[in-house]
């Protein structure tokens, strides 16, 4: 008999937040407001949490990934269902415990195959992987198939952003900084990006938000002129930038008749705040 293969993303991708045709799990991180505690999505949209950040700038945010336990009953209700085996996408590891988590909830179960894939990205590229492999395992595609495809779009993508604050990613432990350079970090509004190994790095300093907004325009330009490429952007509070900056990719590129805009999930909010903006690509 064949095998049957799930599909299982986290929603650090933003996948409820996209029309699809497919049979996805998402494992939803945990976010806390004020000690309240919302399930990602499910209890807290992303326009709802930006508003609240911004009308209370005060507000104590935490957030905790998906707990193993629960990831072990989606990975027993997917086997009564009568799957065989499951490719479970994740944030970065190194972003995230979700990667390990979901390791260690596969431990626990016998008799069904879990391949934990780390994406070493976050958003649109993490949630176009599971979108990939559901497709691929629709086809009847094996495990040892679909990860190479999926490998492809891991090595091809690229995301920058900018912050108006730096405090929730210090806060949250996302950036790495020495102790005597935070306060002096906190003034500016740097261009970040997340790098090939799946983590936070400032790239460039820049005093201004605007400033940052047109960096990160010209530095998406400057890597991206002459290729074919899967554009997208994701926004906080700020959908009027983000449609600005997928006009100004459709003039720039005549052939890009569509530029993927979605908003960031909360839980990844917490940690870029409102304000925040990403502008980023897959190469083709």
């Amino acid at each position: 008999m064949a095998n049957k293969i799930a599909v299982i993303v986290c929603g650090n991708s933003g996948i409820d937040y996209m029309k699809h045709e497919y049979k996805i799990d998402v494992f939803r991180s945990i976010l806390y407001v004020d000690d309240k505690e919302f399930e990602d999505f499910v209890d807290i949209t992303a326009e709802n949490f930006y508003k609240t950040l911004i009308e209370k700038p005060e507000t104590d945010v935490k957030t905790s990934q998906t707990a193993t336990g629960r990831m072990l009953e989606v990975y027993k209700r997917l086997k009564k269902e009568g799957y065989t085996e499951a490719i479970v996408v994740t944030i970065s590891e190194l972003l995230s415990g979700t990667y390990q988590n979901a390791v260690l909830a596969s431990d626990m179960i016998e008799d069904f195959k879990v391949t934990v894939f780390n994406s070493k990205a976050v958003t649109f590229p993490e949630a176009k992987m599971a979108l990939l492999a559901a497709e691929l395992a629709s086809k009847g595609w094996s495990t040892e198939q679909i990860l190479p495809e999926l490998e492809k779009i891991r090595d091809n993508q690229t995301i920058y952003f900018a912050v108006d604050t730096l405090k929730y990613l210090i806060k949250n432990g996302r950036l790495s900084v020495a102790k005597g350079f935070i306060a002096n970090l906190l003034k500016l509004k740097p261009l970040l990006w997340v790098n090939k190994a799946g983590k936070i790095e400032s790239v460039e300093k820049i005093k201004t938000s605007l400033g940052a907004r047109r960096r990160l325009l010209e530095k998406f330009f400057e890597e991206t002129q002459g290729i074919d490429i899967e554009p997208f952007v994701i926004y906080t509070n700020n959908l009027p930038i983000a449609e600005e900056f997928a006009a100004q990719i459709k003039e720039r590129y005549p052939a890009i008749k569509n530029v993927a805009m979605y908003p960031l999930t909360p839980v990844v909010g917490a940690h870029a705040g409102p304000g925040a903006i990403a502008l980023g690509y897959i190469k083709k």
